[in-house]
Protein backbone atom coordinates (compact mmCIF):
# COMPACT_ATOMS: atom_id res chain seq x y z
CA UNK A 1 0.00 0.00 0.00
CA UNK A 2 2.88 2.12 0.74
CA UNK A 3 3.97 1.90 -2.58
CA UNK A 4 0.97 2.60 -4.35
CA UNK A 5 0.77 5.88 -2.06
CA UNK A 6 4.27 6.96 -2.89
CA UNK A 7 3.79 6.40 -6.54
CA UNK A 8 0.68 8.13 -6.50
CA UNK A 9 2.14 11.24 -5.18
CA UNK A 10 4.76 10.89 -7.55
CA UNK A 11 3.36 10.72 -10.37
CA UNK A 12 0.86 14.00 -9.21
CA UNK A 13 4.15 15.67 -8.44
CA UNK A 14 5.60 15.17 -11.88
CA UNK A 15 1.89 16.53 -13.31
CA UNK A 16 1.93 19.59 -10.72
CA UNK A 17 5.79 20.11 -11.95
CA UNK A 18 4.95 20.29 -15.66
CA UNK A 19 1.78 22.59 -14.39
CA UNK A 20 3.73 25.10 -12.22
CA UNK A 21 6.48 25.69 -15.47
CA UNK A 22 3.45 27.27 -17.40
CA UNK A 23 1.28 30.38 -16.59
CA UNK A 24 -1.84 29.94 -15.55
CA UNK A 25 -4.07 30.35 -19.00
CA UNK A 26 -1.60 28.45 -20.87
CA UNK A 27 -1.90 25.69 -18.53
CA UNK A 28 -5.50 25.80 -18.39
CA UNK A 29 -5.46 25.74 -22.41
CA UNK A 30 -3.27 22.60 -22.87
CA UNK A 31 -5.69 20.87 -20.20
CA UNK A 32 -8.67 21.60 -21.96
CA UNK A 33 -12.25 21.67 -20.63
CA UNK A 34 -12.70 19.10 -18.27
CA UNK A 35 -14.95 20.23 -15.37
CA UNK A 36 -14.45 20.59 -12.24
CA UNK A 37 -14.66 17.90 -9.79
CA UNK A 38 -12.76 18.41 -6.86
CA UNK A 39 -12.37 21.48 -4.82
CA UNK A 40 -9.91 22.19 -1.78
CA UNK A 41 -10.80 24.59 0.43
CA UNK A 42 -8.30 26.10 3.44
CA UNK A 43 -10.16 26.63 6.54
CA UNK A 44 -8.73 29.49 8.51
CA UNK A 45 -9.96 32.94 6.79
CA UNK A 46 -11.31 30.91 3.80
CA UNK A 47 -14.04 28.42 5.74
CA UNK A 48 -13.46 30.12 9.37
CA UNK A 49 -13.30 33.74 10.46
CA UNK A 50 -9.45 34.90 11.37
CA UNK A 51 -9.50 37.32 14.03
CA UNK A 52 -5.76 37.11 14.40
CA UNK A 53 -5.74 34.13 16.65
CA UNK A 54 -3.06 31.77 15.44
CA UNK A 55 -0.23 34.33 15.16
CA UNK A 56 -1.79 35.61 18.64
CA UNK A 57 -1.04 32.11 20.06
CA UNK A 58 2.46 31.37 18.23
CA UNK A 59 3.66 35.23 19.29
CA UNK A 60 2.94 34.00 22.81
CA UNK A 61 4.28 30.43 22.66
CA UNK A 62 7.39 31.89 21.23
CA UNK A 63 7.99 34.36 24.00
CA UNK A 64 6.73 31.89 26.92
CA UNK A 65 9.81 29.53 25.03
CA UNK A 66 12.29 32.55 25.07
CA UNK A 67 12.73 32.84 21.01
CA UNK A 68 11.97 36.10 19.89
CA UNK A 69 10.13 36.41 16.78
CA UNK A 70 7.98 39.40 15.16
CA UNK A 71 4.19 39.22 14.57
CA UNK A 72 5.81 39.97 10.95
CA UNK A 73 7.46 37.07 10.91
CA UNK A 74 4.87 35.07 12.11
CA UNK A 75 2.45 36.80 9.63
CA UNK A 76 5.40 35.97 6.13
CA UNK A 77 4.07 32.07 7.56
CA UNK A 78 0.73 32.01 7.41
CA UNK A 79 -1.26 29.49 5.95
CA UNK A 80 2.03 26.95 6.28
CA UNK A 81 2.30 24.05 8.74
CA UNK A 82 2.54 25.92 12.51
CA UNK A 83 4.77 23.19 13.86
CA UNK A 84 6.78 23.50 11.18
CA UNK A 85 6.75 27.04 11.68
CA UNK A 86 7.90 26.53 15.73
CA UNK A 87 10.81 24.03 14.20
CA UNK A 88 11.89 26.85 11.91
CA UNK A 89 12.16 29.70 14.24
CA UNK A 90 13.82 27.48 17.15
CA UNK A 91 16.54 26.55 14.66
CA UNK A 92 17.27 29.65 13.59
CA UNK A 93 17.27 31.99 16.85
CA UNK A 94 18.53 28.85 18.92
CA UNK A 95 21.69 26.84 19.74
CA UNK A 96 22.14 23.60 21.97
CA UNK A 97 21.03 20.14 22.42
CA UNK A 98 17.84 20.85 23.31
CA UNK A 99 15.86 22.13 20.17
CA UNK A 100 13.48 19.52 19.78
CA UNK A 101 12.24 19.60 23.40
CA UNK A 102 11.81 23.27 22.86
CA UNK A 103 10.32 22.78 19.86
CA UNK A 104 7.61 20.27 21.68
CA UNK A 105 7.29 22.79 24.33
CA UNK A 106 6.52 25.89 22.13
CA UNK A 107 3.89 23.91 20.06
CA UNK A 108 2.41 22.57 22.86
CA UNK A 109 1.49 25.95 24.18
CA UNK A 110 0.77 27.21 20.77
CA UNK A 111 -1.83 24.51 20.41
CA UNK A 112 -3.11 25.29 24.34
CA UNK A 113 -3.49 28.68 23.12
CA UNK A 114 -5.21 28.42 19.70
CA UNK A 115 -7.82 25.35 21.02
CA UNK A 116 -9.01 28.07 23.27
CA UNK A 117 -8.91 31.10 21.26
CA UNK A 118 -11.16 28.80 18.43
CA UNK A 119 -13.08 26.87 20.75
CA UNK A 120 -16.45 29.58 20.05
CA UNK A 121 -15.30 30.00 16.41
CA UNK A 122 -17.39 31.54 13.75
CA UNK A 123 -17.71 30.24 9.82
CA UNK A 124 -17.47 32.88 7.22
CA UNK A 125 -20.91 34.86 6.42
CA UNK A 126 -21.78 32.27 3.64
CA UNK A 127 -19.88 29.86 3.70
CA UNK A 128 -21.56 26.83 4.85
CA UNK A 129 -24.62 27.94 2.14
CA UNK A 130 -21.55 27.84 -0.01
CA UNK A 131 -20.28 24.43 0.82
CA UNK A 132 -23.94 22.91 0.51
CA UNK A 133 -24.65 24.35 -2.83
CA UNK A 134 -21.55 22.85 -4.12
CA UNK A 135 -22.22 19.64 -2.79
CA UNK A 136 -25.75 19.65 -4.37
CA UNK A 137 -23.94 20.59 -7.48
CA UNK A 138 -21.85 17.16 -7.18
CA UNK A 139 -18.80 18.28 -6.61
CA UNK A 140 -16.39 16.58 -4.08
CA UNK A 141 -14.81 19.14 -1.55
CA UNK A 142 -11.54 19.01 0.71
CA UNK A 143 -10.04 20.53 3.25
CA UNK A 144 -6.31 21.48 3.87
CA UNK A 145 -5.13 23.49 6.77
CA UNK A 146 -1.62 24.00 8.61
CA UNK A 147 -3.55 23.06 11.28
CA UNK A 148 -2.76 19.93 13.10
CA UNK A 149 -5.26 16.98 13.42
CA UNK A 150 -6.70 17.61 16.70
CA UNK A 151 -7.44 21.42 16.25
CA UNK A 152 -9.02 20.58 12.77
CA UNK A 153 -11.30 18.34 14.46
CA UNK A 154 -12.08 20.44 16.64
CA UNK A 155 -13.00 23.51 14.44
CA UNK A 156 -14.93 21.26 11.96
CA UNK A 157 -17.26 19.42 14.97
CA UNK A 158 -18.41 22.61 16.81
CA UNK A 159 -19.76 24.06 13.24
CA UNK A 160 -21.22 20.86 12.51
CA UNK A 161 -19.11 20.95 8.99
CA UNK A 162 -17.49 17.71 8.46
CA UNK A 163 -20.24 15.86 6.36
CA UNK A 164 -19.39 18.42 3.34
CA UNK A 165 -15.83 16.74 3.19
CA UNK A 166 -14.52 14.17 1.13
CA UNK A 167 -10.93 14.63 2.96
CA UNK A 168 -9.63 16.47 5.31
CA UNK A 169 -5.99 16.77 5.01
CA UNK A 170 -3.68 18.67 7.68
CA UNK A 171 -0.35 19.13 8.52
CA UNK A 172 -0.09 15.59 9.93
CA UNK A 173 -0.01 13.84 7.04
CA UNK A 174 2.68 15.74 5.07
CA UNK A 175 6.39 16.55 5.74
CA UNK A 176 5.95 19.51 3.99
CA UNK A 177 3.87 21.68 4.51
CA UNK A 178 2.66 25.00 1.97
CA UNK A 179 3.64 26.11 -0.46
CA UNK A 180 4.94 22.46 -1.17
CA UNK A 181 1.49 21.21 -2.74
CA UNK A 182 1.80 18.03 -1.31
CA UNK A 183 -1.94 18.40 1.07
CA UNK A 184 -2.76 19.19 -2.04
CA UNK A 185 -2.26 15.72 -3.49
CA UNK A 186 -3.18 13.79 -0.95
CA UNK A 187 -6.49 15.39 -1.15
CA UNK A 188 -6.61 14.27 -4.62
CA UNK A 189 -5.36 10.85 -3.60
CA UNK A 190 -8.46 10.57 -0.84
CA UNK A 191 -11.10 11.81 -3.42
CA UNK A 192 -9.67 9.45 -6.23
CA UNK A 193 -9.18 12.47 -8.55
CA UNK A 194 -6.20 11.64 -10.89
CA UNK A 195 -5.88 14.54 -12.86
CA UNK A 196 -5.10 18.68 -11.83
CA UNK A 197 -7.19 19.70 -14.52
CA UNK A 198 -10.11 18.38 -12.28
CA UNK A 199 -9.02 20.44 -9.26
CA UNK A 200 -9.59 24.02 -7.86
CA UNK A 201 -8.19 24.83 -4.65
CA UNK A 202 -9.36 28.33 -2.31
CA UNK A 203 -7.02 29.74 0.45
CA UNK A 204 -6.50 33.85 1.60
CA UNK A 205 -2.64 33.24 1.91
CA UNK A 206 0.22 33.91 -0.28
CA UNK A 207 1.16 30.44 0.16
CA UNK A 208 -1.88 28.71 -0.46
CA UNK A 209 -2.17 30.44 -3.78
CA UNK A 210 1.72 29.15 -4.09
CA UNK A 211 0.48 25.70 -3.01
CA UNK A 212 -2.21 25.86 -5.60
CA UNK A 213 0.36 26.54 -8.29
CA UNK A 214 2.89 24.45 -7.25
CA UNK A 215 0.71 21.81 -7.91
CA UNK A 216 -0.90 22.87 -11.04
CA UNK A 217 -4.21 22.45 -10.46
CA UNK A 218 -6.81 24.61 -12.59
CA UNK A 219 -8.42 26.71 -10.62
CA UNK A 220 -5.77 28.77 -7.91
CA UNK A 221 -8.71 31.04 -6.61
CA UNK A 222 -7.69 33.43 -3.58
CA UNK A 223 -10.12 35.04 -0.91
CA UNK A 224 -9.20 37.76 1.03
CA UNK A 225 -11.65 37.26 4.13
CA UNK A 226 -8.68 36.11 5.69
CA UNK A 227 -4.89 36.93 5.96
CA UNK A 228 -4.37 38.80 3.29
CA UNK A 229 -5.77 42.08 1.36
CA UNK A 230 -6.72 41.36 -2.25
CA UNK A 231 -3.79 43.54 -3.22
CA UNK A 232 -1.65 41.17 -1.84
CA UNK A 233 -3.34 38.36 -3.47
CA UNK A 234 -2.98 39.52 -6.60
CA UNK A 235 0.71 39.60 -6.51
CA UNK A 236 0.55 35.40 -6.78
CA UNK A 237 -0.25 33.06 -9.36
CA UNK A 238 -3.98 32.96 -9.69
CA UNK A 239 -6.79 32.38 -11.89
CA UNK A 240 -9.37 33.94 -9.92
CA UNK A 241 -9.47 36.55 -6.85
CA UNK A 242 -13.25 36.90 -4.67
CA UNK A 243 -14.06 38.82 -1.43
CA UNK A 244 -14.97 35.07 0.14
CA UNK A 245 -15.84 31.89 0.12
CA UNK A 246 -20.15 32.99 -0.54
CA UNK A 247 -18.84 34.04 -4.26
CA UNK A 248 -17.44 30.70 -5.40
CA UNK A 249 -20.40 28.63 -6.25
CA UNK A 250 -21.29 31.63 -9.10
CA UNK A 251 -17.75 31.19 -9.69
CA UNK A 252 -17.95 27.47 -10.46
CA UNK A 253 -21.09 27.96 -12.92
CA UNK A 254 -19.70 30.90 -14.51
CA UNK A 255 -15.66 29.76 -15.13
CA UNK A 256 -15.71 26.16 -14.47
Amino acid sequence: MRISRRRSLSALAALGAAGAGLSIGTTQAAQGTKPIRLVVLDIGGTIIEDHGEVPNAMSNAFKKGGVEVSLAEIGEWRGASKKGMVRHFVEVRTAGANRDALTESIYKDFSAQASNAYRNVKAINGAEAALKELRQRGLLLATTTGFDRPLTQQVMAHLGLQGYFSAMITSDDVVDGRPSPFMIFHAMESAHIDGVAEVAAVGDTPLDLQAASNAGVRGVIGVYSGAATKERLEREPHTHILASIAELPELMRRAF
